[in-house]
């Protein structure tokens, strides 16, 4: 069969489901028409205006440009801050961060993957938790993050980086008390405080440029984020870093730099410029006022589902959402998320199985599923609909 027929046939699959997985977007047609531009041709190994290849009059101007982008969509001076929009993914950007920030071996305290973390969050079965020497911080039995917690955690192993954002945490994420913890840290061998705080907000970007998420900034050192989820762009990532990031009693000179470096050369070679100026589009439409009212109407479409399926007898972790996604407990029916997502599946409706808070199970057949909102707005679809939507998930699973 040919690859462009099953292109096709997945173009089709995608306007035929509903599509509640929150990790997913459905990006414009301008989005699309950068990846599959020209520029796709075009090898510029290196930063703009210092690439070891010749030809880069236009695509200097492409870099350049998605830069000021992002500096106008998150608010931030590029005085303070350096942008570096050449990562392949999420994973480059925060193993990037790692090798500069802590170096191998060095101490990070992060969330779990079962309470809401990532697997580059140190989790054992990839490189971060070969690499590095991670401690974990979840959530309560309530399904929220225990702040005093987290704070006691730090002070006891003494990280030299804390991370704070989530995959699967459907609450707001306060990045001024991570400040506080950060700074509390106290190394008593080198006789100074203060720990640098990376914000991970490859989930959240979207509602954060759209005005409906607490920003991290000022307040972390470091930001890295996917651009496919929220934000509704191409499958790339960005690092935002401090030019100087001051601690409680001592400094991190040239942190962007040294980070700019760990991506290239250290970590990969020339950039994709397809993807990046398809960020560059996706960033533009940030921009425009309707993107705020699509990131209200987001978080809006999330909290009408989780709402309605809590009046429906379903256990949702945290008892509700603040963003754009919600986990849910299927146990209780007598389901895993496994069996949960397959007969969702068939039904047309399409989730991921997630492990949830204190889970006992593994991770291929946990018992929670995961579920947003951003594809689904994308298509237009508002409160009403999320009602629909609630209704149906539970006429399938408690048939």
């Amino acid at each position: 069969m040919k690859i462009k027929n099953l292109i096709k046939k997945e173009t089709a699959r995608q306007k035929k489901v509903i599509n509640l997985v929150p990790s997913e977007n459905y990006v414009s047609k301008d989005v699309l028409a950068a990846l599959g531009s020209p520029l796709t041709n075009k090898y510029a190994e290196g930063k703009s205006r210092q690439r070891y290849y010749f030809g880069n009059e236009v695509v200097d101007q492409i870099e350049d440009g998605v830069k000021e982008l992002v500096y106008k969509a998150f608010k931030i001076s590029p005085k303070k801050y350096d942008v570096n929009v050449q990562p392949y993914s999420g994973s480059i950007a925060n193993l990037a961060t790692y090798l500069e920030a802590v170096g191998p071996g060095g101490k990070i305290l992060a969330m779990s993957l079962e309470h809401g973390g990532h697997l580059t969050h140190g989790h054992p079965v990839s490189w971060s938790g070969k690499l590095f020497d991670f401690k974990h911080y979840g959530v309560g039995r309530d399904g929220f993050i225990d702040y005093s917690e987290v704070s006691k955690i730090a002070k006891r192993f003494r990280p030299k980086l804390i991370v704070c954002g989530a995959s699967a945490y459907p609450r707001k994420i306060d990045f001024k008390k991570f400040r506080q913890i950060a700074d509390s840290v106290v190394y008593p061998e080198q006789s100074r405080r203060g720990a640098l705080l990376m914000a991970d907000i490859a989930h959240i970007a979207g509602l954060i440029a759209g005005g409906v998420h607490p920003s991290p900034f000022p307040y972390a050192d470091i930001v890295t984020t996917t651009t496919q989820k929220t934000l509704r762009g191409p499958r790339g990532a960005i690092i935002i870093a401090k030019r100087q990031a001051k601690l409680s009693t001592s400094q991190v000179d040239n942190l962007s730099e040294k980070i700019d470096k760990a991506v290239f050369p250290g970590l990969q070679g020339g950039p994709q410029m397809h993807t990046i100026a398809a960020i560059g589009v996706c960033l533009e439409e940030a921009l425009k006022p309707s993107f705020k009212k699509y990131a209200k109407q987001t978080v809006a479409n999330a909290k009408a589902l989780a709402t309605e399926l809590k009046k429906l007898g379903f256990k949702i972790i945290s008892g509700g959402t603040d963003n754009h996604l919600m986990l849910v407990d299927v146990t209780p029916l007598g389901l895993t998320g496994k069996v949960a997502g397959e007969r969702l599946e068939r039904a047309g409706i399409i989730v991921n199985k997630n492990m949830i808070p204190y889970d006992t199970r593994k991770p291929w057949d946990p018992s929670g599923i995961r579920l947003g909102t951003p594809v689904v707005t994308t298509q237009g679809m508002k409160e009403k609909d999320m009602r629909k939507i609630a209704q149906k998930i539970y006429k399938i699973l408690t048939k």
